[in-house]
């Protein structure tokens, strides 16, 4: 009786099948091998010990294992979580994987005060022109780890008003500027007595899209993906973190909080037009401001938010853009 093709097994066939079977799989092997890096290489995970002023700092690199030269690019959280930020593993919308399989070492660095980097006594001692200096120790490490003299930066919201101070005042370390949803000028007189913010889950909520009913819109942000992004919150910033920076935020909005025109660096502006604690005139003018606005550019993507990076939409969109910008020579 003859055997279906789904009963035969390699030990059974006979020799001009099994030619047949190795030369199929000969050429899968080759193909593999042809993959595009962004298919076929590993991503290494790496903590590289930092310290300022006494205080350990969390730096991680990211980077694929195929042994080739990298581009730096240092990612800049913002005021309500740390650098896992960046790096919502689920599906493809990891900002930090994606980039590592683009050709870029990527680093995270978690501030003083926040995420895994050590605790501070006082939370309003990390204000932006503090962690301006955290990003320039952690720069100054990842430059010389590369034997090179300038990198790529990106920040996010708090992140856009630090990295924006960083760039301004030591421009030789970088190459290329991204200020993601940039907090130009203050959000609104609030007083902030308090040293270290209380994290719940609803500040761990608040940058994504929600419907009339003020319920998350899961149709904007996959719920897989806003529950990696607030159980990495949990597990990493747990109850509280430095109010330092939110107090810089909440002032008068007449008070300019990024240094915009002291950025020599080609800068990136890229925000949501639906960003509800972004400016996108405010943007604008500043964007106007860059003093090397030949080589910067502003991207407004039309129906993002502040989180846009995870907003199913548009995160590639976002990302393709600020790869597009990086490439640039």
């Amino acid at each position: 009786m003859r055997k279906s093709a789904g009963e035969y097994c390699v030990g059974q066939v006979n020799s001009v099948k099994l030619a047949f079977f190795l030369l199929g799989l000969s050429i899968c092997l080759l193909f593999s091998m042809c993959l595009s890096p962004v298919q076929a290489a590993d991503i290494i995970r790496e903590t590289v010990p930092l310290e300022r002023n006494g205080v350990p700092l969390h730096l991680e690199r990211y980077t694929e294992r195929d042994g080739k030269t990298k581009q730096p690019i240092l990612f800049v959280h913002g005021v309500t979580y740390s650098s896992h930020e960046f790096d919502v593993d689920y599906k493809d919308y990891s900002l930090a994987r994606y980039f590592a399989k683009h050709e870029f070492e990527v680093w995270l660095l978690d501030i003083a005060g926040f995420g895994n980097s050590g605790s501070v006594k006082n939370g309003f001692m990390p204000n932006s022109d503090y962690a301006a200096e955290d990003i320039a120790s952690a720069v100054r490490l990842i430059l010389k780890r590369n034997n090179t003299s300038s990198m790529d930066i990106l920040g996010w919201s708090w992140g856009t008003v630090t990295s924006g101070r960083f760039a301004a005042k030591h421009p030789e370390m970088v190459r290329r500027l991204v200020l993601y949803a940039p907090i130009v000028a203050g959000l609104g007189e609030q007083d902030v007595t308090e040293p270290f913010h209380k994290n719940t889950w609803e500040s761990a909520a608040s940058d994504f899209q929600r419907k009339a009913d003020s319920s998350i819109d899961f149709n904007i942000t996959e719920k897989p993906v806003v529950s990696a992004y607030i159980d990495n919150a949990w597990h990493y910033d747990k109850d509280t973190s430095p109010n330092g920076g939110r107090r810089d935020l909440l002032v008068s909005e007449s008070i300019r909080l990024i240094p915009t025109e002291k950025i020599k660096a080609p800068t990136l502006i890229i925000v949501g037009s639906n960003d509800p604690y972004v400016s996108v005139d405010l943007c604008k003018e500043a964007y106007k401001s860059l003093p090397n606005q030949k080589d910067s550019q502003i991207v407004i993507v039309n129906g993002a938010a502040h989180a846009m990076l995870m907003e199913r939409p548009y995160y590639k969109i976002f990302r393709e853009r600020i790869l597009e910008f990086l490439k640039k020579k």
